[in-house]
């Protein structure tokens, strides 16, 4: 769950740095005399949620080599076999994938991988040592082909817009509420009283936690259409299912919380709505029933 926790707080700490500076520059100007303008409450909803969402995704990248220490291998200079082999598998699947080929890097850390970036030819696929050390190649190739149908399903770009879609929501009915409480419940005439300010701090916690339901709920579908991507890349469901199978027997690496929701597997310590990804029985029994062509 880490992955998705720190692509949310970097999104929600540009959405709350964005919403400052609007307000500063006059651009919040959707309360009126006549109460609230809607339009104009609507655009500064949409500026403020989408702008946080795309800032977090164009910072991907560089965040999960900066949290992670990732190492980037150099195709030209692998530096042994086991990452000349690591380069080779990832540039094979992104071939197969129709997408450029990823930069490939390895971190220190127990078994995990994940893949990461804002555009489908420019983006990092980075496995943990553990995950090498503990994994057949076999498997490890299907986790690989895992990471490679992240991009290419374009997961990344997906999960920006939903935010954005839920960023926009949260903006905006939390104000809405704020305003009815400060001028009907507290009866406030003139300007903006504390009672909208504390309302729509309290509003945006409340309806920033129901927003992550949606977006872990759609973490979950993706790492089943991932799972079945790495069993369409390699022609057979066999190797995913053993990969998940070893990952179900061992304990899992964390990942850094702004790109957890993009590692091969992943916990859900608030409950299982708030998990990014399936139970690794699920994930199996979804693989056993599906059709490779």
């Amino acid at each position: 769950m880490k992955r998705i926790i720190l692509f949310l707080v970097t999104n929600l700490a540009v959405m709350l740095v964005l919403s400052a500076t609007l307000s500063i520059l006059g651009v919040n100007r959707f309360m009126t005399e006549q109460g609230l303008n809607l339009p104009m409450l609507l655009i500064f909803s949409l500026i403020v949620g989408f702008t946080g969402s795309f800032i977090s995704l164009l910072m991907s990248k560089p965040m999960a080599k900066w949290s992670t220490g990732a190492q980037i291998i150099d195709p030209q200079a692998p530096g042994g076999p086991r990452e000349s082999w690591l380069v080779d598998t990832v540039h094979q699947l992104a071939d197969r994938a129709g997408i450029g080929r990823p930069e490939v890097a390895i971190y220190e850390g127990e078994p995990n991988a994940f893949a990461t970036g804002a555009f489908k030819n420019d983006s990092l696929v980075a496995v943990s040592t553990g995950l090498l050390d503990s994994m057949t190649e076999e498997e490890i190739s299907a986790v690989l082909a895992h990471e490679v149908a992240h991009i290419a399903n374009g997961d990344m770009v997906t999960l920006t817009l939903i935010q954005g879609v839920v960023n926009t929501f949260v903006v905006f009915l939390a104000r809405v509420v704020g305003y009815f409480v400060d001028r009907v419940v507290l009866k406030n005439e003139r300007g903006m009283g504390i009672g909208y300010y504390a309302t729509v701090i309290v509003c945006e916690i409340a309806f920033g936690v129901a927003a992550s339901l949606i977006v872990a709920w759609f973490s979950r579908q993706r790492e089943y259409r991932a799972d079945a991507g790495s069993a369409q890349l390699l022609s057979s469901r066999e190797p995913m299912i053993r990969a998940l199978a070893r990952l179900g027997g061992i304990t899992p690496g964390e990942l850094p919380k702004s790109f957890e929701a993009s590692g091969i597997t992943g916990g859900g310590g608030l409950g299982a709505m708030f998990a990014t990804h399936p139970p690794i029985n699920a994930r199996i029994h979804a693989l056993q029933n599906m059709r490779v062509s």
